[in-house]
């Protein structure tokens, strides 16, 4: 098995412990996904990097939770996983207030969404729309019993 990720923190409204979100990632990458191979870049980015990013490639005005870029070789015979996922904390601030959840967890749901997406989930139509909740409230659920997600607003005495 190999895998690549780094978390790049962009923004500055929470101070955020990426070790502990890079550990949290891999084991859903690893463990709980059971993928075989991976290269993933998180960015953790504010609302003024996200609207820029929705609007120059997706074409949609404002910020939004979740941007992902999926670079997987369709040829590939594994199961692999090679993207780039954007994750607005602004975003997962302002609807943590609205889904009455800790932004942290709204984080930890953001990254596990965008590795869905690169997994070939999809959330335009109703039906998968469902499909892709169901497995998305699943992956959180482990990995909220396996971290405290509060700890992922807490900087790491260990981070550089």
């Amino acid at each position: 098995m190999s895998g690549g990720l780094l978390i790049r923190n962009r923004q500055r409204a929470k101070t955020i412990n990426t070790r502990l979100l890079k550990t949290l990632v891999k084991t859903l990458l690893e463990e709980l996904l059971e993928l075989e191979d991976f290269n993933l870049v998180i960015y953790l980015v504010g609302a003024t990097e996200m609207a820029q990013l929705n609007e120059k490639f997706l074409r949609h005005t404002g910020s939004t939770d979740v941007i992902t870029f999926d670079y997987l070789d369709p040829r590939s015979s594994t199961l692999s996983l090679h993207g780039e996922i954007f994750v607005c904390v602004d975003d997962a601030l302002t609807q943590s207030g609205q889904f009455r959840t800790s932004w942290q967890s709204e984080l930890a749901r953001y990254a596990i969404h965008g590795v869905l997406h690169l997994l070939g989930f999809d959330d335009i139509r109703a039906a998968d729309r469902r499909k892709m909740k169901r497995e998305e409230n699943r992956l959180l659920r482990e990995v909220t019993r396996l971290f405290p997600l509060s700890k992922l607003g807490t900087r790491s005495r260990l981070a550089a």
